[in-house]
């Protein structure tokens, strides 16, 4: 498992694997500079080599692999500061080489999560499907916002990451509602894309994790509070109700189908239910968190996880 320290959902993982007696390495990336790497590419997995502590592991040791967190390598602190960008970024092509050499065992490869991140080509691939996709245009044109808004309300979201600014100005970019034009800043909207969207009558958002072909469905209930109707994020409610929920047939088919249509064997599908009981596809993440779902609602999301890695491991042997 290849994270970081701070990341408690891989902590789920390794108590499940505990349970079941199933060995493991958990790899926190930052602290890959402590280690000590051998690497001969003509033996593949069989020489790469990295020792842990008091432990020596090879790639070939392992039957399946899980991307979770993983963030950039820190150099030791006895590099000098004008070396720190060359050491870490070293280590960060030796992270990647790792990444390579684990090749089909990932549970969802860096590569393929990073292609399926790719929001306009997600709604592409989910309307193929047979999703129902809101009205949507990537633009930082403001007279497309105008466009849409004349047929009812918008909203906007960022196309590629929530968080801007930095250290104490950092703030995340929740989805808004754009009610009218005269909130329409052109000169701001030029700056950078911005997807506009047309804006669903929620009666509930549904959190869909797929693992495999197993598919676990939980209603968010969104529209009890006024600052979650739009964006169920917005204020972290820790009293915001979760329920499980069961999904028609057809809507847990393409919910699979999309995870496999990327390669991929984990997603977390971000769904809306409508007031006339309609489902809307919105995005899928292909490493989103899963772990407040299963402590919320009692889905066995981690159970099913670990099968799969297991699966995994016995196709590769």
């Amino acid at each position: 498992m290849v994270t970081n320290h701070q990341d408690v959902t891989t902590d789920f993982v390794i108590l499940e694997m505990q349970r079941r007696g199933v060995p493991y390495v958990r790899l926190n990336s930052e602290s890959l500079p402590q280690s000590v790497l051998r690497l001969v590419p003509e033996s593949g997995a069989h020489g790469f080599q990295l020792t842990l502590g008091e432990r020596i592991v090879s790639l070939a040791e392992f039957g399946a692999a899980y991307y979770r967190r993983p963030g950039a390598p820190h150099a030791a602190a006895s590099v000098p500061e004008q070396y720190l960008a060359y050491c870490e970024g070293e280590w960060g092509a030796a992270l990647k080489a790792l990444y390579a050499f684990l090749d089909t065992r990932w549970l969802n490869s860096p590569q393929r999560i990073d292609t399926a991140e790719n929001k306009p080509y997600q709604l592409f691939v989910a309307s193929a499907l047979g999703f129902s996709v809101p009205e949507t245009c990537v633009t930082n044109d403001a007279r497309e916002a105008r466009r849409l808004l004349v047929a009812g309300k918008t909203i906007g979201k960022p196309l590629r990451t929530a968080l801007v600014g930095v250290g104490s100005d950092e703030r995340v970019i929740f989805t808004e509602p754009i009610n009218d034009a005269s909130a329409v800043d052109d000169a701001a909207v030029a700056v950078a894309p911005i997807i506009f969207q047309r804006q669903i009558v929620k009666a509930l958002d549904v959190r869909v994790t797929v693992v495999g072909n197993a598919v676990f469905a939980a209603a968010i209930h969104s529209q009890t509070t006024a600052e979650s109707t739009v964006d169920w994020r917005r204020g972290c409610n820790p009293n915001l109700e979760h329920s499980v929920v069961q999904l028609p047939a057809d809507i847990r088919e393409k919910c699979v189908s999309i995870v496999k249509h990327f390669g991929l064997r984990f997603g977390a599908i971000d769904l809306v239910l409508d007031t006339d009981n309609n489902y809307w596809f919105l995005e899928i993440n292909p490493n989103g968190q899963w772990a407040w779902i299963e402590t919320r609602t009692g889905l066995p999301i981690t159970a099913a996880i670990v099968d799969e890695l297991e699966l995994i491991g016995n196709e590769a042997h």
